[in-house]
């Protein structure tokens, strides 16, 4: 499938961006996190910032951009539609939450029915951004048990890797927040190989002859249905070169998992502000990871309309 840079940015910016909103819905309405202005304020404004620059850069892959608020109406049957409505519905729950944490300094009662249902919300949103892949049945890499888990699991990573940077860099760091931040991007790292792995392995059942229901002998094809380059070769043709493939992974290894860990983990055993200076790092790197992670996961997809070009 063809990584354009803002499906990739997309992706990548709205699953932080609701991984910090469900992460400071819940410990802020719950008082796990004490009500404060800047840790509120910033808090807030990186996690809606990041969700709404997200869904903004997502109707730059459109057509006709200007037309993106139709997508509303389909929610019966689209899970493109229902993570528009589901995104934008998590921003009433969660502007109430701001109001009480933020602006009143309070939490529990109302603030943390407010705080619960935006977290709830950003869960949904996730799930619906993540079914909008993995219900592709002809892409066999997204149509897997994979698709849907990784998002979550890659939301709650970012958002916790994200929160413990605010938090640091306020001085009021949780040493729990950043051994969650730590499991947690060490069990992106292991899905993420799993889903490599599960993917290097898949036998696709579909083929030439299948899709064109010739069982016998083998069937090829002897000429392109077009005689240049067209959408679908433009969209859902592209190849990436496996040498590239094997680097990428590599890169996406570094920076998404194995470096933020790193820092995250020496970083425990270091005071402030050099605490905070490498859990500020680690986030920096692990977004810029993860948007190669994504990129690959759009650049290695296979649709089956390829074998119709013999691809």
């Amino acid at each position: 499938m063809h990584p354009a840079f803002s499906v990739v940015f997309f992706t990548t910016a709205i699953g932080a961006g609701y991984g910090l909103l469900a992460l400071l819905g819940v410990l802020g309405g719950l008082g796990f996190v004490q009500p404060d202005f800047w840790l509120g304020f910033i808090g807030m404004g990186l996690a809606l910032g990041l969700v709404a620059a997200g869904l903004l850069s997502s109707t730059g892959h459109l057509g006709r951009p200007k037309r993106a608020w139709r997508a509303f109406s389909q929610w019966r049957s689209s899970w493109l539609s229902r993570e528009g409505v589901a995104s934008v519905a998590t921003f009433i729950p969660a502007g109430l939450f701001g109001i009480g944490w933020v602006l009143l300094g309070r939490s529990g009662g109302w603030v943390a029915i407010a705080g619960l249902l935006a977290a709830i919300g950003a869960v949904i949103t996730v799930c619906t951004t993540g079914m909008i892949y993995a219900s592709l049945k002809p892409i066999a890499q997204w149509h897997s048990r994979y698709t849907l888990p990784a998002y979550l699991i890659f939301s709650g990573m970012s958002g916790s890797v994200l929160l413990n940077a605010l938090l640091q860099a306020l001085g009021v760091g949780s040493t729990v927040v950043l051994i969650v931040s730590v499991l947690a991007t060490l069990v992106g790292w292991g899905w993420k190989l799993a889903t490599w792995r599960y993917n290097d392995r898949l036998e696709i059942a579909t083929t030439a002859n299948t899709a064109t229901g010739l069982a016998g002998g083998v069937v090829r094809s002897i000429e392109w249905p077009h005689t240049e380059e067209n959408y679908l070769l433009k969209e859902m043709g592209f190849r990436i070169a496996r040498k590239h493939s094997a680097k990428l992974r590599r890169v996406t290894q570094g920076l998404a998992f194995a470096l933020p860990a790193l820092l995250l983990a020496v970083s425990l055993a270091l005071p402030w502000p050099f605490k905070a200076v490498l859990a500020a790092l680690a986030a920096i790197v692990q977004l810029a990871g993860m948007l190669v992670e994504r990129w690959l996961f759009f650049a290695e997809a296979k649709h089956t309309v390829t074998l119709y070009y013999g691809r």
